[in-house]
C-alpha cells in the first residue's frame, strides 16, 4: 500500500464518521456528479479555523459540505455567505446545509463570484474567515478583491492549492497551475499577509492578514 492511501485509509478509521458527508456522497452519486467535496479532515480543519468568527465567506458552494463545516465553527449568531455560479449546485447545497440544521447560519449567493465580491467591497463588508474552492485560475483575482474584504487578523483559505501539483511543474503553463504559482508569488510577497502553502491533500494555502 502507497503511503498516501494508507493515511487516508488510517484517516478514514479514526475520525468519526460525519453524517451529512456520507448524505452529500451518496446524492452526488446518485446523480451521476463528481465528488469533488473537501475530506473529512479538511473540513474539521476548517471547522477549528471559523471557531470565534462570527463572518465567513466562501467562495464555490458546490453542494454545501465546506459550507456546513464552516458554519459548524461559528460563534453564537454568526453567519456564512457562500457564492456559487451555478444553480443546480445551489439548490441542491441548500438542502444539505437546511437538513444539518445550518440553514440559519449560511446565506447562498447566486451569481458570479468576482462581481459579488465587487459589490461586497463596494458596501464595505467584512469577514473574519475566507475559504476559496473555485475556479482555480482565478484565484488570484479572488485573493486581491478578497483583501478588501477582511478584518485584520482575518483568515484566507485555498484549496488545491497544488492543483493535482501541476503548480509544482514549472513547465506546466496552461491556466491553472500559472495562476497558482501567481498566487504563491502574491501570498509571500504581500507584506499585509502572512502565508503558508501546507503539503496536505491537494495544497492548501492558508493567509492571515496582518492586524
Amino acid at each position: 500500500m502507497s503511503e498516501p492511501q494508507h493515511r487516508d485509509a488510517y484517516l478514514e478509521a479514526v475520525l468519526p464518521p460525519d453524517p451529512a458527508r456520507d448524505a452529500i456522497r451518496r446524492d452526488l452519486l446518485e446523480r451521476g456528479w463528481p465528488d469533488m467535496c473537501v475530506p473529512v479532515a479538511l473540513g474539521r480543519l476548517l471547522t477549528q479555523l471559523a471557531m470565534g468568527s462570527v463572518s465567513a465567506i466562501e467562495i464555490g458552494t458546490y453542494a454545501g459540505y465546506s459550507a456546513i463545516c464552516i458554519a459548524r465553527g461559528l460563534s453564537p449568531g454568526g453567519r456564512l455567505l457562500t457564492l456559487e455560479s451555478r444553480r443546480e449546485h445551489a439548490e441542491l447545497a441548500a438542502q444539505h446545509i437546511e437538513a444539518a440544521g445550518l440553514g440559519h447560519r449560511v446565506e447562498i449567493a447566486l451569481g458570479d463570484a468576482a462581481e459579488t465580491l465587487a459589490h461586497l467591497r463596494a458596501n464595505e463588508r467584512r469577514f473574519h474567515l475566507a475559504f476559496v474552492d473555485a475556479h482555480k485560475p482565478s484565484y488570484p483575482r479572488y485573493l486581491d478583491l478578497l483583501l478588501d474584504l477582511m478584518h485584520p487578523g482575518g483568515l484566507m483559505v485555498f484549496d488545491n492549492a497544488f492543483g493535482r501539483d501541476r503548480a509544482l511543474d514549472p513547465s506546466a503553463t496552461s491556466p491553472t497551475p500559472t495562476a497558482l504559482r501567481e498566487l504563491h508569488r502574491r501570498l509571500f510577497e504581500d507584506e499585509r499577509l502572512v502565508s503558508t502553502l501546507l503539503p496536505m491533500f491537494d495544497g492548501v494555502a492558508i493567509a492571515r492578514v496582518r492586524p
